[in-house]
């Protein structure tokens, strides 16, 4: 399967199967597709060559000659035209027994902000007001540590609502996860994810020195920020965390962290929100798409989709102008890896929710991950019993691009690995069905990646010569 786009004066070929991208000529990049059906077969050289010169492309017969010579040896090289090896391997991996490597805690389903989008209802996550407590948290790790198989590197982060109203209980799983290492053989990487209105000095120093992640809750502009992360009270966050996002920022050196922020129907030049983030110093940044109802005012629609693709490459030109300027920044969502990244598999088969990564509630619930927090249907067990209801973990095994229609013939299901299960579940009443807007946009971020790439490989190259 190949597929073609062009973007900021590229015209790029990528070979799905084999992972190959090709930057190419104009001749080329319309004679690929109407050579593609004779590589259905094995050509010879010169059946490549009668086909190019019989296409009708108005190109000389040397010239389409030439490229078609180009064109066979990158088929026979296996960058080209390749086949799909892994449909049939998906069913031995489905087999596997995967062991959890990963939890989300939600140490406080409670929260001092009101965010108009939040899926967690304001902390309370379909349910009521609680504050997990440092026995269930060990509890907690005691399940992933006991259930992680040979795993030595393990993955937790504070999640809430605001974890950050519970710091003491953080503190302490911190301590205690520590004390579980060297007897299991455990290495634990802890994360936060915070709002930042009760960041302080004392938090921070803590956070430098033990957790591996940050991610600092702003949606980016001070207008867009306060319309959709207000207080309680109605007034606004922006003017507050600003300051302490850019002091965690500088305080580990640019690195281990990212600004998050959520754009919406009222911020469809959502480009603007990343590049002030930028301008405010952050060279991390991630701002992803609202999921939400149709019903709501903020929801993004299907006639904002131009001008948000149109956003994507709008934002790629300008991180390529900044990159020369000295001014770079990494974008989360055109953060890809060509030449390694995950393995097959897991490219096939996604995040690992509800098989090696689970969420826990404050009184140690389990659930898939945490968008399916407060869903009964999805209710796994809990810290003390472990995993009751396995049928919901093997469904969650069981999902990937093969058994999802819209994506067995998609060039990005390699980069998406399916997309996101709870959105799917949330629009379409399954797992296995496709959420059509965040589809839509993935694959222009997808796009947008592998276009940024091309150029600095081509910056690279001309660099060098």
């Amino acid at each position: 399967m190949i597929h073609l786009f062009q973007n900021n004066g590229y015209n790029i070929v990528m070979d799905v199967e084999s992972g190959g991208v090709h930057v190419v000529d104009e001749l080329a990049y319309r004679l690929i597709p109407v050579l593609e059906p004779l590589f259905e077969s094995e050509p010879t050289p010169e059946e490549v060559i009668q086909a190019a010169k019989d296409s009708g492309l108005p190109y000389s017969e040397q010239e389409l000659a030439e490229a078609a010579e180009e064109i066979y040896e990158l088929a026979a090289e296996g960058t080209l035209y390749t086949r799909d090896i892994y449909r049939d391997a998906i069913e031995a991996f489905q087999k596997r027994k995967p062991v959890v490597k990963a939890l989300c805690l939600h140490v406080a389903h409670d929260c001092n902000l009101a965010c108009r989008y939040c899926f967690a209802e304001e902390g309370e996550y379909h349910g009521r007001r609680a504050i997990m407590s440092a026995e269930t948290g060990k509890k907690a790790l005691d399940f992933l540590v006991r259930n992680s198989g040979m795993r030595r590197n393990l993955e937790v982060d504070f999640f809430g609502g605001e974890p950050l109203m519970n710091w003491n209980v953080v503190k302490e799983l911190v301590a205690y996860g520590r004390s579980l290492e060297e007897p299991f053989n455990k290495k634990f990487r802890f994360t936060l994810t915070t709002n930042g209105t009760l960041l302080n000095d004392e938090i921070l120093e803590f956070a430098n020195r033990e957790m591996g992640n940050i991610v600092l809750s702003i949606d980016g502009r001070k207008e867009v920020n306060d319309h959709m992360r207000p207080h309680r009270g109605g007034q606004g966050s922006y003017d507050e965390i600003v300051p302490r996002f850019q002091k965690v920022a500088e305080s580990r050196d640019q690195m281990n962290y990212y600004v998050r922020g959520t754009y919406t129907h009222y911020n469809t030049d959502f480009a603007e929100d990343v590049l002030h983030l930028a301008d405010l110093g952050f060279q991390q940044i991630s701002v992803e798409p609202v999921v939400a109802e149709d019903s709501e005012a903020y929801a993004l629609r299907q006639e904002d989709l131009p001008q948000l693709c149109a956003e994507y490459d709008r934002l790629a030109a300008e991180m390529l102008k900044r990159r020369k300027e000295g001014r770079g920044f990494n974008f989360f969502h055109f953060n890809i890896d060509l030449s390694g990244g995950p393995c097959v598999y897991k490219r096939l088969s996604g995040c690992g929710s509800g098989t090696e990564y689970l969420a826990v509630t404050p009184w140690g619930d389990l659930y898939p991950c945490h968008q399916f927090v407060g869903q009964e249907e999805y209710l796994l067990g809990n810290v003390e019993e472990g995993i009751t209801n396995p049928q919901i973990c093997e469904a969650f095994s069981r999902c990937n691009v093969y058994t999802k229609e819209s994506c067995k013939n998609c060039f990005a299901k390699y980069y998406c690995s399916g997309g996101c299960m709870a959105n799917s579940r949330h629009f379409t009443g399954d797992i296995n069905g496709c959420y059509e807007i965040g589809c839509s946009l993935q694959k222009k971020r997808i796009e947008c990646a592998i276009m940024l790439q091309a150029a600095m490989s081509e910056e690279a190259m001309s660099a060098e010569s």
